[in-house]
């Protein structure tokens, strides 16, 4: 029996009181509060390649992220009342924890939800890792902002790394430590 809620509970992570309180007491919950996070599925993929496709010029095939689920890496949805509104993917080696990706709906974003999974990916981090780690695109002045307010710190940079419209762009490289 215990297994088996810990299988749901790895599949929802949500609390039940948030939407509770939104409903009895509206102004006393934030959106962010009541976004569910959970396990990505293969069900989940055209939610996620519609975002995907949305969002880059050189977006993932579907065959990428099956391979990260293949691969064991931990892939995430949030959403809200059923809706996709973003996912993210982790992947772990030994001591450290690696962003693959972050990406929120274009209509969703600058709504807390890219901040919510990142925190929740650096969570889950916490647990296994001493260090985790992404790329940026120098020109994502969003997402780095992002990334630097929550305390990654740039510690190098891939050349040529992303495809792009002229060639190729370079990645920054960041890191956070986490203890």
């Amino acid at each position: 029996m215990r297994g088996l809620l810990d299988k749901i509970k790895s599949y929802v992570i949500y609390d039940a009181d948030k939407e509770f309180y939104a409903r009895v007491f509206p102004d006393s919950v934030s959106r962010t509060d009541l976004l569910r996070m959970r396990t990505m599925t293969h069900g989940d993929l055209p939610s996620v390649l519609v975002i995907e496709t949305k969002n880059y010029e050189f977006p993932w095939e579907e065959d990428i992220f099956i391979d990260c689920f293949r691969a064991g890496y931990e892939c995430h949805v949030c959403e809200e009342m059923g809706t996709v509104l973003g996912y993210c993917i982790l992947s772990f080696g030994p001591g450290e924890a690696h962003i693959l990706n972050i990406s929120v709906d274009p209509n969703a974003q600058k709504q807390g939800i890219g901040r919510k999974m990142l925190e929740h990916l650096i969570e889950s981090a916490r647990e296994k890792a001493e260090t985790i780690f992404l790329e940026v695109r120098p020109s994502n002045t969003v997402a780095l902002t992002l990334y630097k307010k929550t305390g990654f710190n740039e510690i190098g940079i891939r050349k040529g790394y992303y495809p792009a419209a002229e060639g190729r762009e370079d990645a920054l490289m960041l890191a956070m430590e986490l203890f």
